[in-house]
């Protein structure tokens, strides 16, 4: 039997679909993701072919870098997705979900620009990058 994730925006104009189990998932505390999303930002890396969007015209992709684009609900705001432009792979907000999603935070990365309110306490790998 397949296995399935779904999950959406806060609107439902934009929800989706992933076939087979996500990848552990990771924090990210760069300064692009904590002032896209207000804090750090935790998402699952997959492979787009086990994506399938559904609500896509209400999808507003901006371009934050040269090599990455983020996806977010033109209706209402909702940061859903970080995509590298230069491999097949998309990101997916872990908050987006519909629980259970089966995985646990796996390790944080880009902590040399977390926030200088919080501390990471939780014993996870931390790297700088």
């Amino acid at each position: 039997m397949t296995k399935y994730h779904s999950g959406g925006c806060l609107c439902g104009a934009v929800t989706f679909k992933v076939t087979g189990d996500l990848a552990a998932p990771n924090a990210c505390h760069c300064d692009q993701c904590r002032k896209q999303s207000g804090h750090y930002w935790a998402s699952t890396d997959l492979n787009e072919a086990d994506v399938e969007i559904e609500g896509a015209d209400a999808l507003t992709w901006f371009q934050s870098s040269a090599k990455v684009r983020r996806g977010v609900c033109s209706q209402c705001g909702s940061f859903l997705f970080w995509n590298p432009t230069v491999n097949d792979t998309i990101a997916i907000a872990m908050g987006a979900f519909d629980q259970p999603t089966d995985v646990n935070l796996s390790m944080h990365i880009f902590t040399s620009q977390k926030g200088d309110y919080y501390e990471i306490s939780d014993g996870l790998p931390q790297n700088e990058r």
